[in-house]
């Protein structure tokens, strides 16, 4: 299996928001910090930012893992729509669902990971690149791939006022 980071890397809260030259800013999501696994050998791992297994609880995540034709390790969201807003709330309902109780939990109210770092793709480790190369990587692997729901992929700017608008 693949080595799964220890830690994400985590936002910094500010007292005033500035975008300095050269970074970038994400919307802030409301769900579930995960890394999410999948490795040639056909091995799979959702893993919480606490290092709880999250694979059984979210089995459509775990099977849209298992269908990847690479390797890989992601960093991103899991997230629940109820209409046109995030629930956080449908993703604590599942937390402890298992077997059954969570393949139906799945049909009725599917959970989507929202990717917004790449760390390992295909026995290459990005970790140490910069953000930029992952992020070209990131979106060249969504484009050649064509994936879709559950992956969604995190929208990312270097324009403050695009930033500040999803701060609003």
């Amino acid at each position: 299996m693949v080595d799964l980071p220890a830690e994400p890397i985590l936002a910094t809260p500010v007292e005033t928001f500035t975008l300095p030259v050269n970074w970038f800013a994400e919307p802030k999501w409301d769900g579930f910090r995960a890394f999410a696994a999948h490795d040639a050998a056909g091995s799979t791992v959702l893993r919480s930012h606490g290092r709880n297994d999250l694979s059984v609880a979210f089995p459509e995540i775990a099977a849209a893992l298992r269908e990847l034709p690479f390797s890989v390790v992601f960093d991103g969201e899991l997230v629940a729509w109820e209409e046109t807003r995030l629930a956080f709330e449908r993703l604590t309902q599942r937390l402890h669902r298992r077997g059954a109780a969570a393949q139906r939990a799945a049909a009725a109210q599917p959970a989507h990971y929202v990717v917004f770092d790449l760390l390992h793709v295909n026995g290459q480790s990005l970790h140490e690149r910069p953000y930029i190369e992952r992020r070209q990587a990131l979106e060249t692997l969504f484009q050649r791939e064509g994936l879709a729901a559950p992956w969604t992929l995190c929208p990312s700017t270097g324009d403050a006022e695009v930033a500040r608008e999803w701060l609003g």
